[in-house]
């Protein structure tokens, strides 16, 4: 526990670059006194409204609420939301000069109408087609010029368009060159295009149903791919050896809900890591905490599991709160004890 107290305290020294899919999370606040004589749904009497960057903007908050430097790459749309996500931003002292505006695309957003602690309802406004050619090399060009000065690189795959095979393979390659760490907080379709980074942190439904997408070879004939039954604790282990060894990661962290984590070494070693969480009232964003405190405990000289543990205590604070939440150094040092 001193050693991650010590990894912990050295993280405002790192400084880590974001590039994925930005949202803005929209939160309406209000009570339900009756139904509604139109349609059998609630009435939310509304009193207040609150906003909190989601997505890849989430993963940069969560690093700056750490104190460590963080810059922020994605694209956003020409409209009223884009103010509201880049005032938030400017708020977290989050570094703005990797956002491009396309005027043709949303500000994605995700607006959530609670009643009390409940969700009653969440509405999205997204565009999700692929990024032109040219936005896709405005994005690597500030990459290219600022690669430097990162520590680490994080992707943040929300599947909304930013993150392409053409952008992964270049950013790969750049971050193979410069050598940076490089995480991946990934979306279950694009994981073929992971190839080579240093690690990748789904959850258990995010990796079982790449297990059933990929199309990779079976070395040892004890799963089923596209399989529509169940997998096991055992079929999840070799699934996931497989996987990196398919993607020639270091490593790969599953989230595992109440049950914690599972760390997957290249070396073959499995370590599961018991949850901490001591109640839980949202999971929102609980993945962005698990990748942005990885990475982040990696770029301050973490091992992959002193790394997964610092992670694991972090997520075990946010799902404690309600909304997409973030934890600080003070907060972890706390739980830790």
């Amino acid at each position: 526990m001193k050693d991650l107290k010590k990894i912990i305290q050295r993280f405002p020294k790192a400084n880590i670059l974001v590039v994925g899919d930005l949202i803005l999370d929209e939160y309406i606040w209000g009570s339900v006194e009756r139904i509604s004589p139109e349609a059998p749904v609630p009435i939310v009497w509304a009193d207040k409204k609150s906003y909190t960057p989601g997505g890849a903007a989430n993963v940069a908050n969560n690093i700056s609420a750490f104190n460590a430097g963080v810059c922020v790459v994605g694209v956003i749309g020409e409209d009223r939301n884009k103010d509201i996500l880049l005032s938030e931003l400017k708020k977290r002292k989050i570094s703005l000069g990797g956002i491009f505006v396309e005027p043709k695309r949303y500000t994605t957003v995700k607006t959530r109408i609670l009643a009390g602690h409940q969700q009653v309802v969440r509405v999205d406004w997204e565009h999700t087609h692929s990024l032109s050619q040219k936005l896709n090399q405005k994005i690597l060009n500030f990459i290219q010029k600022n690669i430097n000065r990162f520590d680490a690189i994080i992707i943040e795959d929300y599947g909304k368009g930013v993150v392409n095979e053409r952008l992964l393979e270049e950013l790969i390659m750049l971050a193979h060159s410069h050598k940076k760490i490089i995480t991946v907080d990934p979306k279950e379709e694009h994981f073929q295009y992971y190839h080579g980074v240093t690690s990748i942190t789904p959850n258990r439904r995010e990796l079982e149903n790449a297990i059933r997408n990929l199309k990779i070879k079976d070395t040892t004939n004890r799963f089923k791919l596209n399989s529509d039954t169940l997998f096991t604790d055992k079929d999840i282990n070799l699934a996931a050896s497989e996987i990196i060894k398919y993607l020639d990661l270091e490593s790969l962290l599953v989230t595992l809900g109440e049950q914690g984590m599972q760390l997957f070494d290249k070396s073959g070693r499995i370590t599961h890591i018991p949850t901490v969480a001591q109640e839980v009232f949202d999971v929102s964003g609980a993945g962005d905490t698990v990748v942005a405190t990885f990475t982040l405990g990696l770029a301050s000289g973490a091992s992959k599991l002193q790394a997964a543990h610092i992670a694991n205590f972090a997520a075990g604070i946010v799902v404690g709160k309600v909304g997409t939440a973030v934890t600080t150094r003070k907060e972890l040092l706390e739980r830790i004890g």
